[in-house]
């Protein structure tokens, strides 16, 4: 029987519940979100715990009734307020030593947001939330620097794919600022003219008749992603690659 009372592990936690809990396998979510000031991860501070004070990725324990997905989900509401995000499953790490009160294998999920568009709240047993730029997170609890550094490489990966990347953006937004949010996960820098090209090309943005407001700047146009367009294409065969 791989069920228990979550008092049981309270060593952890630093709460007692009487709700039961798979106590072997846990969630950990990496949480990205961009703005002008680059791609970020946010992280949670232990409130409780033999952790307490130090800082790792939003995560915990599995409800015996609930399903993994939806545990991703309770889990970063519990802790950081976040509802209805972009979650994708990354894999389970389950390196023997990762966990020092017995062996826990755990799966990770990375999740993507437009960071304006949600307050942070810390909850549950995290007594802070906070945004750390990519190139400047600190050591974290446990195995969670290499689940992080796994999910950035997915992250490459991914945006390579799909368009996903758009759950980082605003609804409308610049040609610039999406070809921007590209340099920045890639790490790479990108022609401008070249980018325009071939984003326009595949015809999966809607040029809108509005322009930026409030920019010291020449205003530039607005464009929407149209998830439709890209679904239609997609069944036919069709293939996002930047």
């Amino acid at each position: 029987m791989i069920y228990k009372v979550e008092k049981k592990i309270n060593k952890e936690s630093g709460k007692a519940t009487e709700k039961s809990v798979m106590n072997s396998i846990t969630i950990d979510c990496v949480i990205f979100g961009f703005n002008k000031n680059g791609l970020e991860v946010l992280l949670v501070q232990h409130g409780v715990g033999i952790r307490k004070g130090e800082w790792g990725l939003p995560g915990g324990w599995i409800r015996e009734k609930e399903s993994i997905d939806n545990a991703a989900k309770r889990l970063l509401a519990d802790l950081t307020g976040l509802n209805n995000v972009y979650l994708e499953q990354l894999k389970a790490f389950g390196r023997p030593d990762r966990f020092p009160l017995g062996r826990v294998i755990t799966i990770g999920y990375f999740a993507l947001i437009m960071r304006d568009d949600y307050t942070i709240q810390p909850g549950f047993t995290a007594s802070d939330a906070k945004w750390y730029k990519i190139n400047e997170i600190p050591n974290l609890i446990y195995d969670h620097n290499t689940i992080l550094d796994y999910s950035i490489d997915c992250l490459r990966n991914r945006v390579r794919q799909a368009p996903i990347g758009f759950n980082l953006l605003p609804d409308k937004f610049t040609l610039l600022e999406l070809m921007r949010l590209y340099e920045e996960i890639l790490g790479i820098e990108m022609d401008k003219s070249n980018f325009r090209r071939k984003i326009l090309k595949m015809k999966l943005l809607v040029e809108l008749n509005e322009k930026q407001k409030k920019v010291s700047h020449r205003a530039a146009k607005l464009y929407e992603f149209d998830q439709k367009i890209y679904d239609k294409l997609t069944e036919k065969g069709f293939n996002f690659e930047i």
